[in-house]
């Protein structure tokens, strides 16, 4: 961790509390103080936003699942709506929590206030925009109508009960902000050190020291958001989608791997998050067969790196070394409890040791929290290209398509080197797989398969898998039968917040008349 992320973390400690109490505020915050911080900082905080939980969007597109259906285990393998399993990405979007979790909304208004429309540090700008964008998509992308245009502003114009917005009219103005975003950037400009992606003080394998190269690299990336944004409306208007999609393609999106949006931690930070994970992994949590069954039967590369099998499920953290031969896992099915696995008599694996006779994710790669993670990358821009391309919206048909697709499975496969315990897949393995009958493209089934791989490729992004999935309906799942509160079908977002219901009730309230209700069934604008 660098010394400025560590100020970083003070700071951003500073402006959460000054959120907490309207009146605290006014008696006892110099007004004048925040003025001085770096916006810079604020952007690096800023860059480590929410990217999902294994217990909630990991669930719902059944990568994971937790049998264990009482107290806090209770939640989306059961289709309940449980508070604390819906909101993570809220509050930790608008508030932070604790654990070094800043509040990328804060952080990202409140630097582009200091900032003002007249400075002369246009690239910082336009990074501190491209990246809140990316913030407020994911935000309405699981919500539906949220906060925006007064979010954020508790400080600034003493704002603490922001209105809801409606989820299209802010992608509209995503979509805008993007686009000025980048068409502002200078490669003559300000350098940004600071940057936890492309600055010096960066994790990209391809740090730059200026300003021309820095400015280049988030131009890919916001004409890479855009893609994705485009890619959205692929459900409900295919004008727009292939407009937007037309316009990032041209505009020029990722490459490569060198161009990936990540965060990589060594650790410093997370020394007893990392405990507590090795632990919650040990006890109730396991691989879901939908996935397991998807790496084990096209014999993916990949599935040592994600799932493991260990002797004593219980006492994971003791098993450095765990079983991670394809042939030997086994995911939990969807909807089971562990009173069903384990009953006698019971058609399922049953218990082993501290736990039940299944796979896990393997918390030493994948699970670990000194794992990367992947923000924007290269292997989910060359899918959406790749479908793209097979919808006639860029050139080249199916031809470039599978190109295209093939690019992005060895990208994405070639980028688990960055992952703790690791090593690089051999090319002949990678070729094997990418060639395997129930992988090979094929213009039949390529959207069922380019999509299927957008799911592999998002097992550390929740929020995109979930989102991507309602988007296209693939990979071809089972709904969860556990019980009817989803009328036989899936969750198609999470649950405001019970805060928001008692705290900003006339605002919650008309929000959730807004969607049809604050169901885990209503929809987002794009999903209908």
């Amino acid at each position: 961790m660098t010394k400025r992320f560590k100020l970083l973390l003070f700071i951003s400690a500073g402006f959460l509390l000054a959120s907490c109490d309207k009146d605290f505020v006014k008696v006892n915050t110099n007004p004048y103080a925040a003025n001085t911080v770096d916006p810079a900082l604020l952007l690096a905080g800023a860059q480590r936003s929410h990217l999902g939980t294994w217990a909630a969007e990991h669930t719902i597109v059944q990568q994971f699942v937790s049998p264990y259906n009482t107290g806090a285990t209770l939640g989306f393998n059961f289709n309940e709506d449980i508070d604390g399993i819906s909101t993570p990405k809220w509050d930790q979007s608008y508030a932070g929590l604790a654990n070094g979790n800043l509040p990328p909304v804060k952080n990202l208004v409140q630097a582009i206030n200091i900032l003002g429309n007249s400075t002369t540090r246009v690239n910082l700008l336009s990074m501190l925009r491209i990246w809140k964008a990316q913030v407020f998509m994911g935000l309405v992308d699981t919500y539906g109508d949220v906060p925006y245009f007064d979010a954020g502003k508790g400080i600034s114009d003493l704002i603490f009960y922001p209105k809801y917005d409606d989820d299209a009219a802010i992608y509209d103005n995503l979509y805008a902000e993007l686009k000025a975003a980048i068409n502002a950037m200078n490669p003559s400009g300000d350098f940004v050190a600071a940057d936890l992606f492309y600055g010096t003080n960066g994790h990209s394998t391809t740090r730059t020291s200026n300003a021309a190269n820095q400015v280049a690299k988030w131009k890919k990336l916001g004409y890479s958001l855009m893609l994705r944004l485009g890619m959205r409306y692929s459900k409900i208007n295919t004008t727009k989608a292939q407009s937007i999609v037309a316009e990032a393609f041209a505009g020029g999106v990722m490459t490569a791997n060198s161009d990936n949006a990540f965060i990589k931690y060594d650790g410093t930070l997370y020394t007893q998050l990392d405990n507590a994970t090795l632990r919650n992994f040990s006890q109730f949590n396991y691989a879901a067969e939908p996935f397991v069954n998807q790496l084990k039967s096209t014999n993916d590369p990949r599935g040592r790196f994600i799932v493991a099998n260990f002797s004593n499920p219980g006492n994971v953290s003791s098993q450095p070394n765990p079983d991670t031969v394809l042939a030997n896992q086994f995911g939990v099915p969807i909807g089971v409890t562990d009173g069903q696995i384990t009953a006698t008599g019971s058609p399922y694996r049953g218990a082993r040791s501290g736990g039940l006779n299944y796979s896990q994710i393997n918390v030493w790669t994948v699970g670990s929290p000194a794992a990367p993670d992947m923000y924007v990358t290269y292997a989910q821009t060359s899918l959406l290209l790749a479908e793209a391309a097979k919808r006639g919206w860029i050139p080249g048909g199916d031809a470039t398509a599978k190109t295209y697709y093939e690019a992005a499975i060895t990208a994405d496969i070639a980028a688990y080197t960055l992952y703790p315990g690791t090593a690089a897949v051999p090319g002949a393995e990678v070729t094997a797989y990418i060639n395997h009958p129930s992988v090979l493209y094929n213009p039949t089934d390529a959207l069922k398969l380019i999509n299927t791989q957008y799911w592999i490729a998002n097992i550390r992004n929740g929020s995109e898998a979930f989102a991507n999935f309602r988007r296209s309906s693939f990979p071809t799942l089972n709904p969860n039968l556990f019980n009817n509160k989803l009328n036989g079908g899936f969750v198609r977002r999470m649950s405001y917040p019970d805060a928001e219901a008692s705290a900003n009730t006339a605002n919650y309230q008309a929000a959730s008349t807004a969607i049809g209700g604050d169901k885990l069934t209503s929809r987002v604008f794009w999903d209908n």
